[in-house]
């Protein structure tokens, strides 16, 4: 025995060269679906949404369901007679092998029985084919030393985004799970104090009109220079991830996260947001800082500063948010500096409208709600007047889908910015800022007043301090008594010269 084993010629495993040229195909496949299609008229409702012609690899089949698809568009019976006239309509009958090729695929069916089960593999098959095409065309370009590697990530991130949106399809549901759902976020809301269904802004009237920020819904909170928006956001990510101890999501486009922090600080700390800058506190300010900072230690709060930031990074970045430290809400800093790098617009504003699109998709993929920031264009300060200086959805700047998009539209106004000092019934408007509810699909519009406290870069219940006592029950944002709002501006703020360019806003 050992003998054979030693005069045993040694040979060589065959090579499969045909190993990554193959293209994933199911050509019996493609010929069952096309006979199944030309013997029930029914058929193809059922596998309309996950055919098309590129889905076949043969090119013959590519034709003859192309034909099949238009006679089924223009309502057409589709049997063997209707198929091959479409074909020689279209003078594509002899490329595909003549009428006797289509009374072949025809005959060798007897049902259409199994042909959606058939359908989903070949659509499956051609995702895969999809796929090997873009990462060769990728693997090319990276030998290229001529192309910038960054260029190219950013390039690949967006068309695999493009090809995953492609094949992304839902379902329909039978109406009882929803049902149960619908049943169980009222059961939850019955639960509440004030009704709410949704993660609390720490804001009482505005919680009583949205209750809460919705699951699945895109926020956009607009506003001009200077009325304080991310100051707004800033408040909004306090009260939910500081003192509700709700997992939040923060990605600042604009700002530093140690700038961010130092925002995050003045707020809960009432530090007037220059000293925060310049570390010229007093020995009462240092007392406070030591009191009020134990607050922040252990917040739920995620922020990401990466500049430039693409909907596929965020994308990215969100899924494994929610999956490893269960965030419940993201905040974006703001839309307009993100980007959709590797896909092709006509122009800037159709590359917004696809990054709206997108924050709307992912806000339903995901199931929570995005907060997004946005700018609004100047034509708010060529009109006059209080009503005049007062934003519309016409003024969201790139508006294109954003306005469409969007399920509810926030706007940060503060009158007194602009000389305003009353409202049309004279109530006084020094230091109050408006947050105006411009679009809300699932409740009603208007307006909610907020304090605003410019040297604490923070909002809050009128006549009230965000900074939580150690006897206050959690999530309870208003405790102590300040000044009156007034006395927190003697004037408006410059005209600014960037958006929300100063320390404090």
């Amino acid at each position: 025995m050992a003998e054979t084993t030693n005069t045993r010629k040694r040979t060589s495993a065959p090579i499969d060269n045909t190993y990554g040229h193959l293209q994933p195909q199911a050509l019996d496949m493609e010929r069952v679906v096309l006979g199944a299609l030309m013997v029930d008229k029914d058929a193809f409702s059922i596998v309309s949404e996950l055919l098309h012609p590129d889905t076949f690899y043969e090119p013959r089949h590519q034709k003859i369901y192309q034909a099949i698809q238009t006679l089924n568009m223009n309502e057409n019976p589709v049997d063997i007679i209707t198929v091959t006239e479409e074909l020689r309509r279209e003078g594509t009958l002899e490329s595909i092998g003549g009428p006797a090729y289509i009374v072949e695929l025809s005959s060798n069916v007897a049902s259409s029985a199994n042909i959606e089960y058939h359908a989903r593999i070949l659509s499956q098959k051609f995702l895969a084919r999809q796929l090997i095409s873009f990462a060769s065309t990728i693997e090319t370009k990276a030998f290229d030393e001529t192309v910038d590697v960054n260029d190219l990530m950013q390039e690949a991130e967006g068309n695999l985004f493009e090809l995953s949106q492609r094949n992304m399809k839902k379902d329909y549901v039978q109406i009882d799970s929803v049902v149960s759902k619908a049943m169980e976020i009222l059961q939850k809301a019955s639960a509440n104090a004030g009704g709410m269904t949704g993660v609390p802004t720490g804001y009482t009237k505005l919680d009583e009109k949205t209750s809460g920020w919705q699951a699945s819904d895109l926020v956009i909170i607009a506003g001009r220079p200077a009325m304080g928006k991310t100051a707004f956001a800033l408040s909004l990510a306090k009260n939910i991830a500081v003192d509700a101890r709700i997992p939040t999501a923060f990605f600042s486009l604009e700002m530093s996260n140690v700038q961010l922090v130092n925002r995050l600080i003045s707020n809960v700390c009432e530090i007037p947001g220059n000293k925060m800058l310049n570390g010229q506190l007093s020995p009462d300010e240092w007392s406070k800082l030591d009191k009020n900072m134990g607050t922040l230690n252990g917040a739920p709060l995620y922020i990401d500063d990466t500049p430039g930031l693409s909907i596929f990074e965020l994308r990215t970045k969100a899924r494994r948010l929610v999956k490893e430290k269960d965030v419940k809400i993201i905040m974006i800093d703001y839309l307009q500096l993100m980007n959709a790098n590797g896909m092709k617009f006509g122009s800037r504003q159709e590359e917004v409208s696809k990054i709206s699109g997108s924050l709307k998709g992912l806000a339903k993929e995901l199931d929570i709600p995005i907060l997004a920031l946005s700018q609004l264009n100047r034509t708010v300060e060529n009109r006059e007047g209080l009503e005049g200086k007062r934003p519309q959805l016409s003024d969201l700047r790139e508006s294109g889908s954003i306005e469409q998009d969007a399920d509810m539209v926030l706007f940060v106004h503060r009158p007194e910015y602009y000389h305003i000092f009353e409202d049309e019934k004279g109530n006084n408007l020094r230091g109050m800022a408006q947050i105006i509810i411009a679009k809300h699909r699932k409740g009603a519009t208007g307006d909610v007043l907020l304090d605003f406290k410019g040297e604490f870069t923070r909002f809050q219940n009128p006549g009230s301090s965000s900074v939580k006592h150690n006897d206050a029950p959690d999530g309870m944002v208003y405790n102590s008594k300040l000044n009156d709002a007034s006395d927190a501006f003697d004037a408006p703020f410059p005209p600014p010269s960037a958006d929300d360019g100063s320390p404090f806003l």
